[in-house]
């Protein structure tokens, strides 16, 4: 059997989004399990989102005033996923704005900080830049499904992700939402 879990970073509600996007209702229908992680900026954003499907989440830099972990680990389906919003703590937070102010983005940089986050896990999910990004260090799929907050960052638009999970394998996919 394999799990559909909806994955999502990112959501600056209200900050940046008056509301969450009709659209992700749409992507996640289904989903098992949601995995949020960070810049939410409200508890009404959870609130939604578990109108959908049970919420996993973790605070981002903008998640002040919400009482999540940093970083969490789940299971699904044999398979152990990390969430952290990927930002590598507030030290590094501003000297990597300072860096991509000046045009620095180093992707490499964000997926260091990402696999570092945990040890002996199968995925780790993260947010933080905006971009979204799938690769592999070693056997550990790194994902990170974007932006649902439109800002300078994104380049793809309002973006989510749908991760399957099946006997501790998992695999990840890019869902551009039609907003």
């Amino acid at each position: 059997m394999t799990t559909l879990v909806g994955v999502i970073a990112d959501t600056h509600v209200p900050q940046r989004l008056k509301c969450l996007p009709p659209g992700i209702a749409k992507v996640f229908d289904g989903v098992a399990l949601i995995l949020h992680v960070g810049d939410i900026n409200s508890q009404c954003v959870l609130d939604e989102l578990e109108r959908i499907a049970p919420v996993a989440a973790v605070a981002g830099n903008a998640d002040l005033w919400l009482d999540l972990p940093r970083s969490r680990i789940v299971q699904v389906e044999g398979c152990r996923i990390g969430l952290t919003h990927g930002h590598g703590g507030w030290r590094r937070y501003f000297l990597d704005k300072f860096r991509d102010k000046l045009g620095h983005y180093d992707l490499a940089r964000y997926l260091r900080y990402a696999s570092e986050a945990f040890r002996d896990v199968d995925v780790v999910i993260s947010g933080h830049t905006h971009r979204p990004h799938l690769a592999y260090v070693g056997k550990v799929l790194l994902f990170n499904p974007g932006a649902v907050a439109p800002d300078y960052y994104t380049t793809t638009g309002p973006t989510v992700g749908l991760l399957r999970v099946k006997a501790g394998v998992a695999w990840a996919e890019l869902v551009r939402l039609g907003c």
